[in-house]
């Protein structure tokens, strides 16, 4: 049984009185509050398994290197991939700019196509503007509907053959938006094209099984999957990664050096260039098994739940739109409350003890596209309750009062 009282136990910081009032925190899509579990490990760590990986050959690097290669085992099985395919990285973003600081700049040229969804973050459109101004590419774009929903027509119409790359999100963190990305990369190889998926909002609604998807590459960020700041994850088809030039340079990622020439090492070392994120990656693998141990579709299922009752409660107030209502979307509201601008919103909330997000969300192309050049925004985590809603909902009337 899914006991959301009990679970939230695990969470220190949600025990914490925000301005005298219960921390009602609706921010996890931005960052996700850590467990105790995951805390515990990385101290544990640091405390007594401490030291540099696949460099000591002495009983506490063999530990850590030993918990640092578990950890990868750990997201493999995550991802049903093979631990050669999954490359430790600094964050998400640090994923899709490897893939197009190496494979894009290298493979693209003028005449080819970089397809993307409107509603991408940043951080997977921005390294793709440089691939595109250095390469002689072109970059596309394929709309959405007004709702937010995928439209199938649209996406059809912008693949061709000229395309080489499709990068979509699997779940938009502006919109709630998911898109069918196993429909979308079979798509993507029927015309010869590669498929990233960004993963970092999908992966904690959702299960992700690279092997079904069938996508070339995915990225997920540590912390939004309940782990440590400084991790993400790039998962890559390992004759792809094995193609690619080193993103870096340094330590620990050559087979041999000498004066005049390198030889480097197979993935994924080969992308790991210095000391790595050591202790991040362990407490990743924590978290992972955290969420493995509650159940990835009771997670889903009582994050549809709190998004049926945030609906409900939110038609109360007349003046309130939600932007973004797609069917089967995931547990993000973005929403405008009147003409009150979203930070003066965010300020009222917060003096409630409310912590939402304001702003473009780091994907202010979709924000401009929905009409809007800021958006206020609530999401749900594992540990989000009813009453967390309902002191959410009445400080949005509260707010409304003094505007």
């Amino acid at each position: 049984m899914y006991d959301v009282y009990e679970i939230r136990k695990d969470f220190p910081e949600l025990a914490l009185e925000i301005n005298g009032r219960p921390n009602t925190f609706l921010d996890t899509a931005a960052s996700a509050q850590k467990p105790k579990a995951v805390l515990s490990k990385i101290m544990s760590f640091y405390s007594t398994h401490y030291s540099n990986v696949h460099r000591g050959s002495y009983y506490l690097s063999e530990q850590a290197t030993a918990e640092y290669e578990e950890a990868r085992e750990t997201v493999a099985r995550f991802l049903a991939a093979d631990s050669r395919e999954i490359v430790f990285t600094r964050s998400a973003t640090e994923g899709v700019n490897l893939v197009a600081a190496t494979w894009g700049m290298i493979n693209l040229r003028p005449g080819d196509e970089i397809l993307l969804s409107e509603a991408e973050h940043h951080a997977d459109l921005v390294p793709w503007q440089m691939v595109r101004d250095r390469t002689g590419c072109s970059l596309k774009f394929f709309a959405i509907n007004d709702d937010g929903s995928y439209n199938p027509e649209n996406f059809y119409k912008a693949l061709s053959d000229k395309t080489k790359l499709v990068g979509v999100t699997g779940m938009s963190n502006v919109l709630g938006t998911v898109f069918p990305i196993k429909e979308i990369a079979a798509a993507a190889h029927a015309h010869g094209a590669l498929c990233l998926v960004d993963a970092c909002q999908a992966i904690v609604h959702q299960k992700m099984d690279v092997k079904d998807i069938d996508c070339d590459f995915l990225v997920f960020s540590g912390h939004k999957t309940y782990g440590p700041t400084g991790i993400g994850v790039l998962y890559g088809k390992y004759d792809l990664l094995a193609s690619m030039p080193p993103y870096q340079t340094g330590g620990d990622m050559v087979r041999r050096v000498t004066y005049e020439h390198t030889e480097f090492a197979e993935p994924t070392a080969r992308f790991e260039a210095g000391t790595p994120v050591i202790a991040q990656a362990v407490g990743l693998g924590e978290a992972l098994k955290y969420m493995q141990n509650l159940g990835l579709e009771n997670i889903a299922a009582h994050e549809k739940s709190l998004l049926d009752y945030a609906d409900a409660r939110l038609a109360e107030i007349p003046e309130l739109k939600i932007i973004g209502t797609a069917p089967g979307k995931g547990g993000v509201i973005s929403f405008a409350l009147g003409n009150i601008h979203a930070q003066d919103v965010a300020f009222v909330l917060d003096k409630e003890g409310v912590a939402i997000r304001t702003g473009h969300h780091c994907a202010e192309p979709i924000v401009n596209r929905m009409g809007y050049t800021s958006l206020a925004r609530a999401s749900f985590g594992l540990y989000t309750t009813r009453e967390d809603i309902d002191r959410f909902v009445a400080a949005l009337v509260k707010a409304k009062s003094f505007f």
